[in-house]
């Protein structure tokens, strides 16, 4: 127990100590994909936005003897509601599993398939630096004052969710006991800083109802190479009495259209209990009805944008 504790405490601090940021909609589609991790910012209102993807993997484990080969889907539907800071997601995904277990000197296999997540949640952006901190005005006299590294630029956006997995019918990938509804909590953090790269960590605290409930951390790096071409790192920590691992995933993305990205990506584990790996591929893309965006009040990004609005008003005309 005093283990599991400290790993909690370790994950704790380490995420917290690389909090991070960015408007929320964009002219670019703002895709959580290929990796696990949920940035701060949503979607934009009046945006609809599909991600989804197919993976194949195998699952080895040393103990039980088990080899499971796996194949499935993982979806997000996104949709940014009434103002910007908020977003409404369904997320989760479908596994089909073939398991080779040695019994009595011969191999027996078992096939299972279900709906191994589901989860109706709702993100909102508490803090965005861009809105709320004031930025450095450029020195005209000195090139190295402009190219200083600030300390304000590690201040992270972050948002909150709070969801509910949900499960209905005899679900094979369900824990004895699981409860059919259980919570689901994740703090945000992003960092957007200059030449491309782009920082999010989670904290996530789920099925906090049940005598399991799994604590997770995830650190997601980001690097855009060109403007339609961009490769990410990913570690994502587990902790559970059922199921604790450390994952590392990596891969890249492709941005076709303004609204459309296409994804590939891999994933290894750490321990033989069970020894993963996985690939994947998707894609993402957006019925952007997004009007007009939002001006904050108290918001220094905003005010810059009001005011360039007003300079490129035409003047009225006058009547002779």
């Amino acid at each position: 127990m005093k283990f599991l504790q400290l790993r909690i405490l370790t994950l704790l601090v380490f995420f917290t100590g690389t909090l991070i940021s960015q408007a929320q909609y964009t002219e670019t589609i703002n895709s959580n994909r290929p990796g696990a991790s949920q940035g701060a910012f949503s979607v934009g209102t009046g945006v609809l936005q599909l991600e989804a993807g197919g993976f194949w993997g195998n699952d080895s484990h040393s103990l039980r003897g088990t080899n499971t080969d796996i194949l499935g889907a993982d979806y997000a539907l996104r949709y940014g509601l009434f103002f910007e800071a908020l977003e409404i997601s369904l997320i989760g995904s479908f596994e089909d599993q073939s398991t080779l277990i040695k019994i009595g000197g011969q191999d027996r296999e078992f096939n299972q398939s279900n709906f191994k997540t589901n989860t109706l949640g709702v993100k909102y952006l508490i803090f965005d630096p861009a809105r709320s901190i004031k930025p450095d005005e450029v020195n005209l006299y000195s090139w190295k004052a402009n190219q200083r590294f600030k300390w304000k630029t590690l201040i992270p956006a972050i948002a909150v969710y709070a969801g509910a997995n949900f499960t209905f019918g005899d679900n094979p990938f369900m824990f004895e006991g699981e409860s059919r509804i259980t919570p689901k909590f994740a703090l945000s953090t992003q960092n957007n800083w200059s030449g491309g790269w782009v920082l999010v960590t989670n904290i996530i605290l789920d099925k906090l109802s049940e005598v399991t409930p799994t604590y997770a951390g995830i650190v997601t790096l980001t690097h855009a190479f060109t403007p339609k071409f961009a490769g990410f790192l990913e570690y994502q920590g587990i902790i559970s009495d059922v199921y604790a691992d450390d994952l590392a995933r990596t891969g890249v993305a492709y941005l076709l259209t303004d609204d459309f990205q296409l994804d590939i990506s891999g994933l290894i584990n750490f321990k033989n209990t069970p020894d993963r790996w996985q690939v994947a591929a998707g894609f993402s893309y957006r019925f952007d009805m997004h009007k007009t965006d939002e001006f904050m009040d108290d918001s220094y990004e905003g005010d810059r944008r009001r005011k360039r609005t007003e300079e490129i008003k035409p003047e009225p005309e006058i009547d002779n």
